[in-house]
């Protein structure tokens, strides 16, 4: 049995030596290596890095960091039997792969396992508690697909062709598992803990922003656009159901511009439409019981719809097609 743990960074140097501490404490006595993939950190990240006995790949141009990059150049550099994929700001559980090769020994149609992830710090903890625990990506069992990361069986990655698809911003995790699915693989919570998460604390609208900028809200549009044609396809849009909501928008947008257009009093369309923007927030601020997180929620259903026609016009790269890169260090 060998084990890779890709560690995919990207300015985490405030993390990064406590993250490969905990993957070669969890490494310890198994064989394995720890491989840190990063997207081109711009601070000290690969500084502390290279104090560990670990491998340390970077990508190089013409490649640019995306959400799905990072876990398939830890891939195309590693060799174990089982992979294993965390961020580089998470502590990985010591007890966490043994159970979890123990399932995939005992579960062979099975691709991958992951746990719960435990989150520590309070932003976190109160973005936690708006999810829905019952949704099927994140219940215990089978799921849907692994988000957080998880260990993977080799084999199965190879099977679907590549890890995780470079062209993507978000949704790399759901990609990844619409694939397995359709390949006949399946995939498994267990009910205990596999790392915990220490994110960022950042502002819920500066977030928004700041995930316009960086193209993850463009993962789900390139989702799409990588899935045209695929068997798949149909599958994806009954497990996505945030796609209706953004088409709703889009409708919405038309018939606002449509009132502006063709309505001859002017002030009467522009009033009918903050109206029903009013009824909206309303409705949304009831069912989360908070004017401040009704408004928040509607700003976002916006910047959601908006990313998805960019995400879907994207130029796409081979997605198994190997990474530029470069090596930065190797343990002696």
């Amino acid at each position: 049995m060998s084990i890779s743990v890709i560690i995919k960074t990207l300015n985490e140097e405030k993390r990064i030596a406590a993250t490969i501490e905990s993957a070669l404490a969890a490494l310890k006595g198994k064989g394995g290596e720890v491989i840190v993939a990063d997207s081109g950190s711009a601070d000290r990240t690969v500084e502390f890095a290279a104090r560990y006995p670990v491998t340390i790949v970077q990508i190089a141009p013409p490649a640019r960091p995306s959400c799905g990059i990072g876990p398939q150049l830890g891939f195309q550099y590693s060799r174990g039997e089982y992979v294993c994929l965390i961020d580089g700001d998470m502590l990985l559980d010591g007890g966490f792969l043994d159970e979890a090769v123990r399932f995939l020994a005992d579960n062979p149609s099975i691709a991958g396992v992951t746990g719960h992830i435990e989150e520590m710090h309070v932003a976190n903890l109160e973005f936690a508690r708006r999810v829905n625990r019952n949704a099927p990506e994140n219940r215990t069992g089978a799921i849907d697909r692994m988000n957080g990361g998880g260990l993977y069986r080799r084999r199965a990655i190879e099977d679907v062709g590549h890890f995780s698809d470079r062209n993507l911003h978000g949704y790399e995790e759901f990609d990844l598992g619409i694939r397995l699915r359709n390949a006949g693989w399946g995939l498994h919570r267990l009910d205990r803990r596999f790392v915990q998460h220490f994110g960022h604390t950042v502002n819920s609208y500066r977030l928004l922003v700041r995930r316009w900028k960086t193209k993850y809200l463009f993962g789900i549009g390139e989702l799409l656009r990588a899935s045209l044609g695929k068997p798949y396809f149909p599958q994806l849009m009954r497990e996505l159901p945030e796609l209706r909501l953004w088409t709703l928008i889009h409708l919405w947008w038309l018939f606002c511009l449509g009132l502006v257009l063709f309505l001859p009093d002017k002030i009467l369309a522009f009033a009918a439409i903050l109206a029903m923007l009013l009824g909206v927030v309303a409705l949304a601020s009831a069912k989360k019981r908070s004017l401040g997180m009704g408004l928040y929620t509607v700003v976002a259903w916006f910047f959601h719809a908006a990313a998805l026609p960019v995400g879907l016009l994207r130029r796409r790269e081979r997605p198994d097609a190997p990474i530029e890169s470069r090596i930065l260090g190797k343990p002696a």
